[in-house]
């Protein structure tokens, strides 16, 4: 197999992501003994979790939010009455996929 235009081909095409597996994947000697299959499976994987990502960058600067935050700096020793097991499950996201609906109703800063 050609190496070098079969990664310029996935550059013009614009697979950045299948480019970069697909380089990473030729230089491992335990790529030999992956089915084609599957190889193309690795490849197409790639390409679409780079274009996920690209994605959520994108939008994450058009939010433009004005602060870091994380489920992990939630503080649940204040008095918010916050139910962690709830808010972890909220968290991962299966009501989304359910398409279900959230409200959060109360206030969201801190009482001074």
């Amino acid at each position: 197999m050609l190496k070098h235009p079969t990664l310029d081909q996935l550059h013009v095409l614009g697979l950045y992501g299948m480019a970069k597996a697909f380089a990473e994947l030729a230089e491992t000697d335990e790529a030999k003994g992956i089915d084609r299959n599957d190889w193309l499976a690795l490849l197409l994987d790639r390409e679409a979790s780079l274009r996920r990502d690209k994605r959520l960058t994108a939008r994450l600067r058009a939010a433009k939010l004005r602060q870091q935050a994380s489920i992990e700096d939630v503080d649940y020793r204040a008095a918010r009455g916050l139910d962690r097991a709830l808010f972890q499950k909220l968290a991962e996201g299966q009501w989304i996929d359910a398409r279900d609906n959230l409200a959060l109703v109360g206030p969201s800063e801190p009482a001074s």
